[in-house]
């Protein structure tokens, strides 16, 4: 049988979480696949569990992050879709027959996202595609949200989450692989960004299901090394992707989310860890300027487009951050002041 979708996994030290999101797979109901698991140099046992099992297994000798990872799963294949997957996540059999049929309904569209549940509270979402946040993130809609109809339609969105997403293998080819300079964190912000600009389509397919349990790897939600890289990914992705003219009409917009991350940053605990991303991403400005330009190349839609989709984005993620404070019982004053102002 020919191969159809190469399903890459990165692992680090995922041996806990390896067996059931393998078994999954097993059990697929569309069975034209390869599983291939790019190990990041992990030391508890993970390369000789996968030897014993039926996958395609590449093992880098250390830790090269996320993007580096997918990178040499994507490149290993040929096959004309490919499926990344986060090592803790188990699928429901009918997963890949859904999303394979949604791309072969819609060959306008290079990207398809799945509705991502809590793996522990599976009446939870943990995202139904990506939208963006104009000061320099990402944000999975529905996120801490209850399921709901709203989100059972399928539709167009801006981007998908890289923990559970198929594309096209084509597409790599036309906008690049993942950007290994932002190693973890906001890698998929920066190719759902680089997808837009050159006119590709993203859409969720929430009759495909993907229960995760989320930061398997780094260990907790927000630590020294989330806030760091996340906040060198950031400026990162503002360096890269908005020219002079595009900072200077979403400055206000920038300025109040990177206030409110470096008083997130202190809350937490972890200020030293956000001087720290701050410092790299000064280190890192010329590099990240450097590819601003060569992306320009590739751009297939105007200055103007890119930033109404961009506002676009937001709008979506910032209601979807108003549904989640209401269902917590949380005011959405500032959020309503904030859409009126920006």
């Amino acid at each position: 049988m020919t191969t159809a979708v190469n399903i890459v996994i990165p692992n680090w030290n995922g041996l806990r979480f390896l067996p059931d999101c393998l078994a999954s797979l097993q059990r697929q109901q569309f069975t034209a696949w390869q599983i291939t698991v790019v190990d990041n140099g992990s030391s508890d046992g993970s390369i000789d569990y996968l030897r014993t099992n039926e996958v395609k297994l590449i093992a880098l000798p250390e830790n090269r992050g996320f993007s580096a990872a997918v990178n040499a799963g994507i490149l290993s294949s040929n096959a004309p879709y490919i499926f990344l997957l986060n090592n803790d996540t188990e699928l429901p059999p009918d997963c890949l027959h859904h999303l394979l049929k949604a791309a072969d309904a819609l060959p306008e569209y290079d990207v398809f996202a799945p509705k991502m549940l809590s793996f522990h509270e599976r009446d939870m979402l943990d995202g139904a595609g990506d939208a963006f946040l104009r000061g320099g993130a990402g944000y999975r809609l529905g996120t801490m949200e209850k399921d709901s109809a709203l989100y059972s339609q399928a539709g167009p969105i801006f981007g998908a989450c890289a923990g559970a997403v198929l594309y096209r293998r084509s597409l790599f080819d036309r906008i690049g692989l993942f950007d290994e300079d932002f190693f973890a964190y906001l890698e998929d912000v920066d190719f759902n960004l680089r997808l837009n600009r050159a006119g590709g389509k993203a859409w969720y397919v929430p009759e495909a299901k993907v229960y995760h349990i989320g930061s398997a790897s780094s260990g907790s939600k927000f630590n020294p090394f989330t806030i760091r890289l996340s906040t060198r990914n950031s400026v990162y992705v503002l360096l890269k992707h908005y020219s002079l003219v595009l900072f200077l009409r979403f400055l206000p917009v920038i300025a109040i989310y990177q206030f409110c991350w470096l008083l997130f940053s202190i809350k937490k605990g972890h200020l030293r860890a956000y001087c720290q991303g701050m410092a790299e991403a000064f280190t890192g400005c010329g590099k990240m300027r450097k590819k601003r330009q060569e992306l320009c190349l590739y751009d297939r839609i105007s200055e103007a487009e890119f930033a109404a989709c961009l506002s676009k984005a937001e709008h979506a993620a910032v209601a979807s951050i108003m549904r989640r404070r209401c269902e917590q019982s949380k005011g959405n004053s500032l959020l309503r002041l904030y859409q009126r102002l920006f």
